[in-house]
């Protein structure tokens, strides 16, 4: 390139790299690798140390972020919130160290700190005498964006500095920089209840924690998993520490999460160090994009100054990118247990961190339609230690025309049923219970302690039975012989009987648990004890229409339209008649054998939370049941008492708040006495 072309060619980049921190840094959307974006910064920062003239204020070598978003009050940080230059390998880290060696020629016999760069949100707290005032967001460097109730909800953030006592004195000001984030387990688990629920999962840790912390609605931020380490301290009344080990020692002792860290008496132990982290990212709880270097010595730190928006006293030595290209050949489609539907990429096979990928996932098919992601596509796909790989999304340019838009399947891949979308809903189902691909976990299921209860029938046995093509749908247990189970591996006679024996007792179990254990989509227990007392029978359910059933209290649209549209579904009514005629055709009746109870919880609502010592929880809703209660899932002004367990959950908190009794187990049993 000529210098003719520089001024244009430099105008593009920075129009281009505010673009992209805006998708990465307010919209938490990016649409490039972090290496394409760190190819731009480099590029651009080539031209402007040729062309010193030519940088401006405003250029984003000169700033860090993006400008706050609308919506939430601006905070001005007490002193510039920096980033980091960039290394990525061990030759660009000795050339670092060899420039600021040039600058002052203490660094030659100087120390370091060698910590995990954190993929997360920047954030910066203020504490007042030891107690969490306000915090922001980096924003650009100079004015975040405050998210200070947002950030109480974060549990590892303490809202009292927790110092053991005498050990250091609480500055009366304490401003501390700190990254916001979510791990790994956490992400994986979110991602989990959201596709249970048919609702979208989401993409990346990073990008899920930093959209969580900056919504304007505090309680969604609440019942996100985010996590917080700190690494800095801003700014404080107290400053007398002369390293940076005795500053992160300092937050230790004040007992605000540090994030892990480790001294190096060299700029080659510093390398060692950092090489060997990223040899062990994969076993890392969270996400980092790679390794901070940083000076020991704060005074040597300081004078080095800063060039642009980077301290020269640090260096961030980036992890290899876990993203590469490659074809997408075609769009597979998994069948789940409940019947969800969820495709997964066919690629062209590819090395991704010394592993040949050939699928990947696709999350969900609002995922595909929102990428725009098309079969014959080039596509983004990223790897990150054992996490499956999955498609970022197409490189557009590159299309030839020829790929067309991909639509979700009209039927089952499996059984060729219709499958079922509910507008609102991300999840696409098979609704057959008798579905090849749903069988063993259908069958799990139904058998389980809280449905049909057949004691013995674990998953082995069920896969076994699976196997030999003596089972094709949960009717079928009603059905087994003696000589069809002495055929399987691990049964004899005795084996045999108590197995027969305890399907034959589930004969008996209530119609609020076979409905349970048909498992349909949405109808817990307690959903299927509200169904099994207004209807009473399994032929009033076959004529249900959604009408009738919103009118029961906690039935929605979706989950009214999934129980009529499983009824009504041809397959699933054959089943019905077939357990029918196996002996199982219960009506809404008490359990058998169980003593008539006076109804003296009649008209009280009950909800249940953590473990009871002596009662199951489905033992703990027939016997509230058996009284007269009502058990729900949630707490509300309409709950009579909220019964307290071990290890409860967030609803005893709720019953403090809205002024709900609570009793324990054995307040319960008194009650009813």
């Amino acid at each position: 390139m000529n210098d003719s072309e520089q001024p244009a060619r430099i105008d593009e980049l920075r129009k281009e790299i505010r673009f992209h921190n805006y998708r990465y840094y307010v919209l938490n959307d990016p649409i490039i690798s972090d290496v394409e974006y760190d190819r731009l910064m480099v590029e651009l920062r080539k031209i402007e140390e040729q062309h010193p003239e030519w940088i401006t204020p405003d250029s984003p070598t000169q700033r860090t972020g993006a400008p706050p978003a609308d919506g939430f009050t601006k905070m001005r940080h007490p002193a510039a919130i920096l980033s980091l230059g960039n290394a990525f390998d061990a030759d660009g880290v000795r050339a670092w160290y060899e420039r600021i060696s040039r600058l002052d020629e203490r660094v030659q016999g100087t120390d370091f700190v060698v910590e995990p760069k954190l993929d997360g949100l920047t954030v910066v707290l203020h504490y007042a005498q030891g107690i969490f005032s306000r915090g922001a967001t980096r924003g650009d460097g100079d004015v975040g964006e405050e998210v200070t109730t947002n950030l109480r909800t974060i549990r590892s953030l303490p809202l009292r500095v927790p110092v053991q006592e005498n050990k250091v004195n609480i500055p009366e000001t304490l401003v501390v920089r700190g990254e916001v984030f979510m791990y790994l387990k956490d992400f994986e688990e979110l991602n989990r209840k959201q596709a249970e629920a048919g609702q979208k999962t989401y993409q990346n840790p990073r990008n899920t924690a930093a959209g969580s912390l900056r919504q304007l609605d505090p309680e969604l931020t609440a019942s996100r998993p985010l996590a917080l380490l700190t690494y800095d301290i801003v700014a404080s009344d107290t400053f007398s520490w002369v390293t940076d080990r005795e500053r992160l020692k300092f937050l230790e002792d004040l007992g605000l999460p540090v994030v892990e860290w480790t001294y190096c008496a060299n700029i080659d132990a510093a390398i060692d160090e950092s090489l060997g982290l990223i040899n062990q990212r994969h076993n890392m709880p969270y996400e980092a994009d790679g390794v901070v270097i940083k000076i020991n010595d704060l005074d040597l730190a300081t004078s080095l100054g800063v060039v642009g928006k980077d301290p020269r006293s640090a260096i961030a030595f980036k992890f290899p990118a876990l993203e590469v290209t490659t074809q997408l050949l075609d769009v597979g489609v998994n069948v789940g247990r409940t019947g969800v539907l969820t495709p997964y990429a066919i690629l062209e096979p590819v090395e991704i961190g010394g592993v040949i990928v050939k699928q990947a996932t696709l999350h969900n098919f609002d995922y595909i339609s929102e990428k725009d992601i098309r079969p014959g596509d080039r596509v983004l796909v990223k790897r990150a230690g054992d996490v499956i790989p999955y498609v970022i999304g197409p490189v557009v340019d590159v299309r030839t025309g020829e790929e067309k838009p991909y639509l979700p399947p009209e039927k089952c891949p499996v059984c060729d049923q219709e499958v079922e979308h509910i507008e609102g809903e991300v999840a696409w189902y098979c609704v057959n219970a008798a579905c090849p691909a749903q069988l063993v976990r259908n069958i799990e299921h139904f058998v389980s302690r809280g449905a049909m209860d057949i004691v013995g029938l674990g998953i082995k046995i069920v896969e076994q039975l699976v196997d030999a093509e003596l089972v094709k749908d949960v009717a079928d247990l009603y059905y087994l012989s003696k000589d069809d189970l002495l055929k399987l591996e691990g049964f004899a006679d005795k084996k045999a009987d108590n197995l027969l024996d305890s399907i034959e007792q589930s004969k008996r179990q209530s119609l609020a648990r076979l409905l349970s254990a048909l498992g349909i989509r949405g109808v817990g227990e307690v959903g299927a004890t509200e169904l099994a007392s207004q209807f009473g029978s399994i032929d009033k359910l076959l004529a249900v229409s959604v009408d009738d059933l919103l009118e029961i209290e906690g039935i929605g649209p979706n989950i009214a339209m999934a129980v009529v549209d499983w009824f009504r579904n041809p397959t699933n009514q054959k089943l019905l008649q077939k357990l029918s005629k196996g002996g199982v055709s219960p009506t809404a009746r008490p359990i058998p054998d169980q003593a008539v109870t006076v109804q003296v919880f009649a008209g009280q609502t009950f909800v249940v939370t953590g473990t009871l010592p002596g009662f199951t929880r489905q033992q703990a809703k027939e016997f509230i049941e058996s009284h007269g209660g009502k058990l729900t899932g949630s707490v509300s002004k309409k709950t009579s008492y909220l019964v307290l367990g071990e290890n409860p959950g967030s609803k005893h908190a709720k019953a403090q708040k809205l002024g709900v009794k609570i009793i324990d187990e054995a307040g319960l049993r008194e009650l009813a006495s």
